[in-house]
Parts: C-alpha cells; structure tokens; sequence
C-alpha cells in the first residue's frame, strides 16, 4: 500500500550569486535575507508568478535552497559580471530547487526559463533540470484517517 501521494516531476535548479554578507545571512539561517536582498527578492518574486512551479497540492510555491560557492575561469569572448577575462573567480552562490509536472508542454518548460535568464544577473545563467522523478505530495487519505484517529 502506498501510503504517500506520489507525483512524477522534474526538479528544476537555479544557481544564483550572491554577496557575502547575504551568503553570512543565509548560512546564520536570517529568512529576513529573502525579501531584503533585492536579487533574491526578485528571484523568488519572478518564480511566485509561475503557478506551475512547487506545486505540492496543498502546498504552492514549494521550494528548497542550499549556498556554497561556484567557481569558474572567464574564456575569451565573455562579458563577465564577475572576474575579468582570462581569471579564475569564486562566487558566493544560493542555490534554489523546485519542482514542476513531468507531463509540462515544452513550450511551458521554456517560457519558465526564459522568466529566469531574463532576470538572471548572470551571461550564462547556470539553470538545472532533471529526468523525471517521483516525489510525495502529502499523504494518502487513507494514511491520513489513521494519523487523525
């Protein structure tokens, strides 16, 4: 018996920089940093609209981060926001994971994208989405029944 409502997606993950005293704020676990660092804000704000994005039944807008550092080495021909051509960089990066229908129409699929690297502060926005996977959405009526009882 399945005691979990399982549903087929595809896990969508966005790098995003960051400035060090919000990567301080976010490793110290400041959820205040989400609405007053102005990129992040726009981010979350961006993917709000997205109403086929996180959505967990009874639960909207779902999503799980994680920060750490990216580094990269800029190539010839780039426009860097970070570092300059021909230099290594390291930048302090929050990573947003969220979840959408497998069955979501490619053009669908795009169109969410495109809202990211159209705000993406980022030349090459590094942008994540896997092969099909099953998640649980909540609990199975029956499963409920007996944690209420």
């Amino acid at each position: 018996m399945d005691i979990f409502g399982m549903k087929r997606v595809r896990k969508l993950r966005v790098h995003w920089p960051v400035n060090g005293a919000t990567l301080a704020r976010l490793t110290a676990g400041d959820v205040r940093v989400f609405e007053e660092d102005p990129s992040l804000a726009m981010l979350l704000a961006a993917l709000a609209e997205k109403p086929e994005l996180g959505d967990f039944g009874i639960y909207r807008h779902v999503f799980e981060s994680s920060f750490g550092f990216e580094g990269f080495t800029v190539a010839p021909g780039a426009n860097p926001t970070l570092g300059s051509v021909g230099g290594s960089s390291v930048s302090p990066t929050f990573v947003l994971t969220s979840y959408f229908d497998a069955g979501m129409p490619a053009a669908a699929v795009e169109n969410l994208l495109q809202t990211i690297m159209d705000i993406h502060p980022w030349e090459v926005p590094v942008l994540e989405i896997s092969d099909p996977v099953s998640i649980s959405t909540g609990r199975t009526a029956d499963r409920q029944e007996k944690v209420m009882a």
